[in-house]
């Protein structure tokens, strides 16, 4: 794969991340009725469309980034990211237990699954193969 198709297919799962975590907020938030918060100390804070599009691209750039270095650094780097792209992956889910109702958990598990689908499948499919 050329350079050029490579950043264009990972721009687009950066992209398709977005849109699926917005999709996700509308339909938990507007179709769903869930109240999407976290309590945090003592104050509960809503959770906006913008708060999820941003924190979606910027796993989804992160993830990018940390693929295009595995590529140039380890000898397996799609086994190698997938890894540690999981193991972020559960990390994050510890941030729903803030949230502010058991629906609230549910939804921001469900954002954070829908995303973590979209860049570990889409960006690993884009890894560069083993060097061995």
């Amino acid at each position: 794969m050329n350079a050029s198709s490579n950043v264009v297919q990972r721009g687009s799962i950066v992209a398709a991340s977005v849109i699926t975590a917005t999709l996700t907020w509308y339909f938990m938030h507007e179709i769903a009725d869930v109240a999407l918060a976290v309590r945090s100390g003592g104050t509960v804070r809503d959770i906006g469309v913008g708060a999820v599009a941003v924190t979606a691209a910027l796993a989804a750039l992160a993830g990018w980034g940390l693929l295009a270095l595995l590529e140039r650094r380890a000898s397996r780097p799609r086994r190698t990211w997938t890894v540690i792209a999981v193991i972020v992956f559960a990390v994050s889910l510890l941030g729903a237990a803030s949230g502010a109702s058991a629906a609230a958990q549910g939804s921001i598990l469900g954002l954070h699954s829908v995303v973590a689908a979209v860049v570990i499948a889409g960006l690993g499919r884009t890894a560069a193969p083993d060097r061995r």
